[in-house]
């Protein structure tokens, strides 16, 4: 008689320590799942790298939530606030050897397409507003300078919203490759410069 009571309270006894392990590793496994599972405001894209699917070395998500592996995996976010940039071109060189000037401020950021957004992840994390501020100088510059140099002063003048939508299009096209996209154009005015 005495041995079946002491089995019975070390069944009871073993029921208990087993529903405790079952409630403890739950409650790991919910503590785990909520650390890791990473949310993406929608003014940030976020890029997750390491280990992920499909092969290349990062993903990017706008928005959203993903779970977050760790020690296989990292994360962090690029800034969607838009950029203004401001280029002064003095003196660019128009077909025939005509100098003008054409101030200009563009606004760009990060895109959220999804091909280019790729690019962003690929060359621009870890950049600050100032460095991206600086690429996008370096290629608006670049390429407004060439477009003019194509462009009789005449056209520019008869057409300026061709023009503009022309430059437009091809800046877009450049600033695409490093990930941006490009908001907004306003070229203030363009004017034979004074000394040619």
């Amino acid at each position: 008689m005495l041995s079946a009571i002491l089995s019975a309270s070390s069944a009871e006894t073993l029921v208990i320590v087993i529903s405790i392990i079952t409630i403890c590793a739950f409650l790991f496994f919910a503590i785990f799942i909520a650390m890791r599972l990473k949310k993406c405001p929608s003014d940030k894209i976020m890029v997750v790298y390491g280990k992920v699917n499909g092969g290349g070395s990062s993903q990017c998500f706008h928005g959203g939530a993903v779970f977050v592996w760790p020690v296989f995996q990292s994360y962090q976010f690029l800034d969607l606030t838009p950029i203004s940039v401001t280029v002064d071109l003095k003196r660019a060189i128009a077909r025939h050897n005509t100098r003008i000037d054409v101030p200009a401020v563009f606004t760009v950021a990060i895109s959220t397409e999804e091909g280019v957004m790729q690019n962003a992840a690929e060359r621009l994390l870890g950049l600050g507003q100032q460095d991206i501020r600086g690429l996008a100088t370096d290629i608006i510059f670049g390429r407004l300078r060439f477009l003019i140099a194509a462009t009789d002063i005449e056209e520019i003048d008869a057409a300026r919203d061709k023009f503009l939508e022309t430059a437009a299009k091809d800046i877009e096209g450049e600033l695409n490759k490093i990930g941006l996209r490009l908001i907004n154009v306003n070229i203030t005015d363009i004017t034979l410069s004074n000394n040619n």
